[in-house]
């Protein structure tokens, strides 16, 4: 697991999320017992994950001079777990947008609800009740992720504070979301525009935003901020530009999703937008010819393996990834960060980009 929390801080955000789904599982079931798989989907999707985000959001409290224990860190570890619920809206509705098979090696939540009306023999389309169940999934972890913020168990101040940052991040991540669909449906895939979607999409809701959450919730200062900002924003975008290698280049062993997944949704990312503009005519035209097909083999995903890497661009993302960690280490450098948690954020940094998984 990539993660740079210590080992009783991130058992404590596992236990933090168990007991919250068990009260939301109770909750539920006094509607009806037919919310049980619903439940049961989510304690499944939450037991995966790298833990990041409430990584950078822990160690943002601490770099602010929160308490490394007590219980305003209990509480601490709580407002950062709601993280973990608000990245699994993000990814159930993700899934369901992108029509993806697997998440983490598993049947995505769509896929999951879809199996259980063909099993179960309902009538209308399984894939329809599929994609709908997982989609208020998403809705549900949404809203357990602002629940759970609200009753993390900090006073009333830092939580004000706290949810300034968490709304402004939940605007981002959905903007982002759109912008993405409406570059896939353009076809054009600018760098620029791939960029600006990683931006808001992974980046800024990944690194930026759950420091800023952390630093607001110890009453961080303004110059702390803008330290965490400069760090935040070039990490995430160099961690979602690695994200984007491994979805064209990954070991699906590794990254739980089949190999690439990525080509086969056209997803526009950098690597895409690069190889685009690098590559010579003929070879362009190859690219975006098999670009997005469904039904993509293995050896059309090995060509675009072989045109994307002739083109130059698998090598230009390693530079920029390694530029913006770089930055990023550099801007941290700038800030009243407490030392521990500074050298955390620098593991941290190299440990988001360099990961192979």
């Amino acid at each position: 697991m990539v993660t740079s929390l210590p080992a009783h801080v991130a058992d404590r955000v596992d236990r933090v999320l168990r007991e919250f789904l068990a009260g939301q599982r109770d909750r539920l079931g006094a509607i009806a017992a037919d919310m049980a798989p619903v439940v049961d989907a989510a304690v499944e999707f939450l037991a995966g994950g790298k833990r990041l985000r409430p990584a950078f959001a822990y160690w943002g409290w601490r770099g602010a001079g929160g308490e490394e224990s007590g219980p305003a860190a209990d509480a601490m570890v709580a407002a950062a777990s709601s993280l973990e619920l608000l990245h699994a809206s993000a990814l159930l509705h993700d899934d369901v947008m992108d029509g993806s098979d697997t998440r983490r090696g598993r049947p995505t939540a769509h896929r999951r609800f879809a199996a259980l009306h063909r099993d179960s023999g309902w009538s209308g389309s399984p894939e329809s009740f599929g994609a709908a169940a997982a989609i208020l999934l998403g809705d549900l972890c949404l809203m357990w992720s602002t629940e759970l913020l609200h009753g993390c168990g900090l006073d009333h101040a830092a939580v004000h504070r706290g949810l300034a940052v968490y709304d402004r991040m939940c605007g981002e991540l959905i903007a982002g979301q759109y912008l993405d669909v409406l570059e896939q449906a353009r076809g054009a895939g600018t760098v620029e525009a791939a960029l600006r979607v990683a931006r808001y999409k992974t980046a800024a809701y990944t690194v930026e935003r759950p420091l800023h959450l952390g630093a607001r919730l110890a009453g961080g200062s303004a110059e702390l901020l803008a330290a965490y900002s400069g760090y935040g924003a070039a990490i995430g975008e160099a961690y979602q530009l690695r994200d984007d290698v491994l979805g064209v280049y990954g070991d699906p062993a590794r990254t739980g999703k089949p190999a690439g997944d990525d080509l086969r949704e056209g997803k526009r990312t950098v690597l895409v937008a690069l190889a685009a503009l690098r590559s010579p005519p003929a070879d362009a035209a190859e690219l975006h010819r098999l670009l997005g097909d469904p039904a993509l083999s293995p050896a059309g995903v090995t060509t675009l393996r072989e045109l994307i890497s002739a083109s130059g661009a698998l090598a230009e993302m390693e530079m920029m990834i390694t530029e913006r960690v770089g930055r990023g280490l550099d801007a941290l450098a700038t800030g009243p960060v407490e030392p521990a948690a500074a050298q955390a954020l620098r593991d941290l940094a190299v440990a988001a980009t360099a990961r192979s998984g």
